[in-house]
């Protein structure tokens, strides 16, 4: 199994915003992105660190939110003259092997892709980690139980918390358990965590106290402009259609979505990226279910390919009902799209009151409708999705969040 959007650094304000103290977006080449982050920090941290990044699948970014996210922050401390090692799960690896990239270091362990293999991949990790000088930051609890190691060996372990993953309905109650008692273990065992979201933090405070929750969201670079190539070979043009982004799962409410688009109300096509290779029921009945105007681009981890597709896109279809920020959401906003998403106290937070909100097939039909009859308001919702991104979301200050807590969990004054 693998997850997938405070008292003495950040917290929140009344309006949202991130304040000291207290409790895909516009992307470049990995290898140029790291030259332009070095060459625009005028300011190199005086306080230099080991930073030890496990719980992924590893870098350059190839699968979800929590890849991106530590491609982009290793680049981002290593750019401020921080050490960064970057654990990846090699699953056709005969042995460990390490190496560097862009000058990150990567430490590469052998393991399967199934649940079994993933955990213990995580438990190579951890006993790795746990030999080395620095700090940790563990992305996802799924084998929160193993930060007992970094306590037993004194080595400070920050971990963000994800969502509140043992809700999915994609697993069965063996594995809803597992992940509760990991929720438990890591929330206790970690020197402190992270929530991506308001939400998260009040569900973690049940499990330890509130001066130990940092809240600090994904952020992401705004787009202002893109190529349109891509959109050719989709066979799409520019917004001339819907864009959805999510893994095939009940909770992500795909199946709904694709319904409304499958409708004799749908004027626009929506284009659904993900992989729908797989012979799950699920996916079965999305493809099923999928009308004319639904196209499958499949799986795309071209971030310049998928920056593109945002920005030229109408609008930006998000059904996600379980979890925190979600990092597509807001590298959504960043892109200026209108956002129209699952009605739920987690999305109503990031997307900001001028997006609109559905909860089943027949509302999600009349938005569409709606915004078709008034194309004003769909600019309206684009303008509020690029002050949202600059009011909550901007990627160097959520970056720079993560490096003075990852300081001040290695006892580090700035």
């Amino acid at each position: 199994m693998r997850q997938g959007g405070e008292s003495n650094t950040l917290s929140q304000s009344r309006d949202g915003q991130l304040l000291p103290g207290g409790n895909s977006e516009e992307v470049e080449p990995s290898a140029h992105r790291a030259e332009c982050i070095r060459r625009d920090s005028n300011t190199v941290s005086r306080d230099s660190m080991h930073v030890m990044i496990a719980g992924t699948r590893g870098i350059p970014a190839k699968h979800g939110g929590f890849e991106t996210f530590a491609e982009d922050l290793s680049l981002f401390l290593t750019a401020r003259g921080h050490r960064v090692t970057v654990y990846c799960q090699g699953e056709s690896a005969p042995a460990l092997a390490e190496d560097d990239w862009n000058g990150v270091h990567r430490v590469e362990i052998p393991s399967a892709s199934h649940s079994v293999g993933t955990i213990s991949y995580d438990w190579a990790t951890t006993m790795h980690c746990s030999r080395q000088e620095g700090v940790v930051l563990t992305l996802g609890y799924n084998t929160g139980v193993f930060s007992l190691i970094y306590r037993l060996r004194h080595v400070p372990n920050v971990m963000n918390m994800d969502g509140i993953e043992w809700k999915r309905e994609k697993w069965s109650l063996p594995q809803r358990c597992w992940l509760w008692f990991n929720e438990w273990a890591g929330a206790r065992f970690a020197n402190h965590v992270v929530a991506d979201h308001p939400e998260i933090s009040m569900h973690l405070q049940r499990h330890t106290a509130e001066g130990k929750i940092s809240v600090i969201p994904y952020g992401a670079d705004a787009v202002t402009s893109a190529p349109t190539e891509v959109l050719t070979r989709h066979q799409m043009t520019r917004k001339g259609y819907y864009l959805l982004i999510a893994r095939p799962e009940p909770e992500n409410s795909i199946l709904e979505i694709v319904k409304a688009f499958s409708s004799h109300r749908a004027s626009y096509p929506l284009l659904v990226l993900g992989d729908y290779s797989g012979d799950s029921k699920y996916r079965r009945q999305v493809l099923d279910a999928a009308g004319s105007k639904v196209h499958f681009a499949g799986a795309i981890y071209d971030r310049e390919a998928v920056r593109a597709l945002r920005f030229h896109a109408r609008g930006y279809i998000h059904g996600h009902r379980v979890g925190g920020t979600n990092p597509s959401l807001v590298e959504s906003l960043a892109a200026g799209n209108a956002i129209i998403a699952h009605d739920n106290r987690f999305t109503r937070w990031v997307a900001g009151e001028k997006a609109t909100f559905f909860t089943q097939t027949q509302d999600l039909e009349e938005i569409l409708y709606s915004l078709e009859q008034n194309p004003l308001q769909l600019s309206e919702m684009e303008e509020a999705s690029r002050q949202r991104h600059r009011q909550q979301f901007e990627k160097d200050k959520v970056l720079a969040a993560y490096e003075k807590l990852l300081l001040r969990a290695l006892g580090y004054q700035r």
